[in-house]
């Protein structure tokens, strides 16, 4: 057997000594190096606060940017979900955006987590009443009331329910006690506004309409009202002026460019009633109120064909309207529909058993049986 005899090789003390000083010069390299020369390593973003969504959404309203500040009370109901004031807020926005139901959900929370605030039950009644629930909104109004006497807005929101219900009086002496409470509230003097116009008294409609304005100018459905009512008094050109100013101040409100729409088609010149029309669905695919105006006015203009369509996208976002139901029916049966028109057409007189529309679609469409 062959051993290999010779000696092994040891490492000299030199070379260990060099070695443990460049491995004492790397640590000091990588510990001192400077800033520049270190590897990038990103700062963790701050989380935002409750407050600070808080703090925006108020800047939002206040400039009128109403989406925005809908969205930043969103996020600060995330962080504080247990605070009732913003729960209340977001209501009334959502509320203000036609987003009923949504606002209905977001009142409740509010209800729930201060089941004694005259505020969460006023706006929750608000809610309610312009989601067509009035006997509800009456009774959660009259809660805010008998909660808080003092509280403005819930006088002011039971004025608004009462006028929908067609209980005149009661709504116009709400209304007054509301001023009487609170001369500076935006809603107040909206409210007395909306309760003068609905029982015919435009032009003090448009004179509370405009207190509210003075009061907050950046809010674009104060000119829409006003406008609304300078179109029932025939000053059509002061109407137009008031919808696109409210446009103007929220590019976002699908209501002005409805109603600049509906007045366009009021005056005949349907291409621009169209063209608002459809305006106002870019800004809010679900405004419902335009998808019935465009059903009009292709109706009107006789195609049939795209009256149906946004008829039935009015109808499918939760219409209720006789009007829509004949003039559905009737677009069917000039189109030699028959199938398709007869259950719109019985749909309207289960609504309304006299409706003239109505029965004479049938008339064009006598059952086959």
């Amino acid at each position: 057997m062959y051993l290999d005899q010779r000696p092994k090789r040891r490492l000299s003390s030199l070379r260990i000594a060099v070695e443990v000083v460049l491995i004492l010069a790397g640590l000091y390299v990588i510990t001192h190096r400077p800033e520049w020369a270190r590897p990038f390593e990103p700062t963790p973003a701050p989380t935002r606060s409750g407050a600070s969504f808080l703090a925006e959404a108020e800047v939002a309203y206040e400039e009128g940017r109403l989406d925005e500040a809908i969205t930043a009370y969103e996020q600060t109901a995330r962080l504080e979900p247990t605070d009732p004031e913003v729960f209340i807020a977001w209501a009334r926005l959502l509320t203000l955006r036609h987003h009923t139901a949504e606002a209905i959900r977001q009142a409740r929370r509010a209800v729930e987590l201060a089941p004694d605030s005259a505020a969460a039950h006023a706006v929750l009644g608000r809610a309610l009443d312009w989601d067509g629930q009035f006997d509800e909104a009456i009774a959660a109004c009259l809660r805010a009331v008998e909660l808080d006497l003092s509280y403005a807005e819930g006088h002011a929101y039971l004025a608004e329910a009462y006028a929908d219900q067609g209980r005149w009086e009661r709504a116009l002496e709400m209304a007054q006690q509301a001023v009487e409470l609170d001369g500076s509230s935006v809603d107040v003097f909206r409210n007395l506004g909306y309760v003068l116009e609905v029982q015919g008294c435009y032009e003090e409609a448009i004179a509370a309409y405009q207190k509210a304005i003075a009061l907050h100018p950046r809010l674009a459905f104060l000119y829409t009202s006003v406008g609304r009512n300078c179109r029932v008094l025939g000053n059509y050109e002061e109407a137009i002026a008031q919808f696109e100013q409210a446009a103007t101040v929220d590019p976002g409100d699908a209501e002005a460019r409805d109603e600049l729409g509906w007045t366009y088609y009021e005056l005949g010149e349907y291409e621009r009633a169209i063209s608002e029309l459809e305006k106002a669905l870019e800004v809010d695919p679900t405004y419902v109120s335009a998808y019935g105006h465009l059903g009009v006015v292709y109706y009107v203009r006789r195609n049939y064909e795209e009256a149906i369509v946004n008829f039935k996208r009015a109808i499918g976002l939760g219409v209720d309207r006789v009007e829509y139901y004949y003039a559905l029916g009737l677009s069917y049966a000039y189109l030699d529909q028959c199938d398709q028109a007869r259950p719109w057409l019985e749909k309207a007189l289960a609504i309304d058993p006299q409706s003239l529309p109505a029965l004479r679609g049938l008339e064009l469409c006598p059952s086959s049986e």
